[in-house]
């Protein structure tokens, strides 16, 4: 790869970051203020909107998944490597890129399939609340999970590469 390809491949590796970032944070300040705002309704003012619970626990999955796409960016998911502390850097590499196709697959099915949900709520148009059809707000669930399998993809070809580069020397 040239070094202007690499140069642009970079800055939209950068502009990603920072747009999931920027989504993130948008997510939980939106979480924070409804949350407060529903608050201060029922303790001072006796009253409070019906629609501010349901989506507070809509975004609390979004800012998981959202988290959990930012988290698979940096190969920072959730891992027990006590075996693969004592083992050879071949055999660490290895079972390295085990993990990432293994990870890659099962969120890569959970990406189908949730998609398949998608499609079938948005067949059925059925409401999540406040008139929200519910497809609107399962939408995190693909993206999210095609997101982490393509991360691990990457990963996995990375490591791959990495391997046969110890196996060469």
């Amino acid at each position: 790869m040239t070094a202007n390809k690499q140069g642009v491949l970079a800055r939209l590796l950068r502009i990603t970051h920072i747009l999931e970032d920027s989504f993130l944070v948008m997510l939980l300040s939106s979480m924070i203020i409804l949350a407060v705002t529903q608050i201060v309704l029922r303790n001072f003012f006796d009253s409070g909107l019906q629609w501010i619970d349901p989506l507070l626990r809509l975004l609390v999955l979004w800012v998981g998944m959202a988290g959990a796409m930012v988290a698979s960016r940096e190969d920072h998911h959730i891992s027990i490597d006590v075996f693969a502390r004592n083992m050879s850097k071949h055999i660490q590499q290895a079972v390295r890129v085990f993990t990432d196709v293994f990870t890659c697959l099962v969120a890569a099915i959970i990406a189908y399939h949730s998609g398949r949900l998608v499609l079938m709520d948005q067949e059925a148009e059925s409401i999540a609340f406040a008139a929200i059809p519910s497809w609107v707000c399962e939408l995190i669930l693909p993206l999210a999970f095609g997101v982490i399998a393509l991360r691990y993809l990457i990963f996995a070809v990375t490591h791959a590469r990495q391997l046969l580069a110890i196996k060469e020397s």
